[in-house]
């Protein structure tokens, strides 16, 4: 069964409006809820979670013409087959754990649904269409596996940020990345996530930037490299335009980074065909 859950006090007060939740207050609610989920499981039920979010019910439930106070459309709203990938399923923790687990995992799935749609539009949905969703997908992996190898031991951050040629929306995603005795750790929903967001700007010829954060604890400060994506492709930075990126990001409100050291990107493989480093557009 699904159960679509309140995580955030700001979608539960503004959900309060409907009368969905009688006059419990929020931390109320989250202990009614997890009191709910725990018998649930103890009765041996599946139950994957979803969560609640404010504008996002609002909006289906004016596309379906759904009465949003109706416990039947929170039902519906929790099951709606259109959630991004592998269901959450909970497995009888208790919330203050799992309630930062779940909104990372949300967040990934909206990163990756806005994603998706992107790449989609930029295959197109016909016979060629699914071959270059495969070949781009198969690049994407490749080039994320590059990385992971070229990244070395450690914990490590993957940031990226791209955008179609033509002021398309800017698409943005990051991954930790954690490589332990030469075997790259799987990160989940983020990796997903992250993977569809770049085959979204390679597939639409988009620009942007993808930065490696090395491990901040390894000697020598955090290196962090950087790879140039222009008409879908990627390059490798230089140690210039790599400071440049972070200084930007600085700019956009993110923190920069203490002790880092700006490096240049190390080769990734081409598109198929195309060779080391990228090249033209196939």
């Amino acid at each position: 069964m699904a159960v679509a859950l309140a995580a955030a006090a700001a979608d539960f007060a503004a959900l309060a409006r409907h009368g969905l939740f009688g006059r419990l207050a929020h931390p109320e609610y989250l202990r009614r809820v997890e009191s709910h989920l725990r018998a649930l499981h103890r009765r041996g039920l599946e139950v994957h979670l979803r969560v609640l979010e404010a504008g996002d019910y609002e909006d289906y439930c004016a596309a379906l013409g759904l009465d949003p106070r109706a416990p039947a459309t929170r039902v519906a709203y929790a099951a709606d087959p259109e959630l991004a990938g592998e269901p959450f399923v909970y497995a009888g923790q208790r919330l203050a754990g799992l309630l930062p687990v779940l909104l990372d995992d949300h967040r990934a799935r909206v990163r990756m649904s806005v994603a998706g749609v992107a790449l989609l539009q930029a295959v197109g949905d016909d016979e060629d269409g699914r071959r270059r969703l495969a070949a781009v997908m198969g690049y994407v992996t490749a080039v994320y596996l590059a990385l992971a190898a070229g990244a070395g031991e450690g914990g490590h951050l993957l940031t990226l940020r791209c955008h179609g040629p033509e002021d398309g929306e800017q698409l943005t995603s990051a991954v930790d990345l954690r490589v332990r005795a030469g075997s790259l750790r799987p990160e989940g929903r983020d990796t997903e996530a992250f993977c569809v967001t770049l085959a979204a700007g390679v597939a639409g010829g988009g620009t942007g930037a993808l930065l490696l954060h090395g491990d901040p604890a390894a000697p020598g400060g955090a290196l962090v490299r950087g790879w140039a994506l222009a008409g879908g492709r990627l390059r490798p930075m230089t140690v210039h335009e790599v400071f440049d990126e972070l200084a930007d990001d600085a700019a956009r409100g993110l923190p920069f980074p203490p002790g880092v050291v700006p490096r240049p990107g190390f080769p990734v493989p081409g598109f198929p065909g195309e060779g080391e480093g990228g090249g033209s557009r196939g």
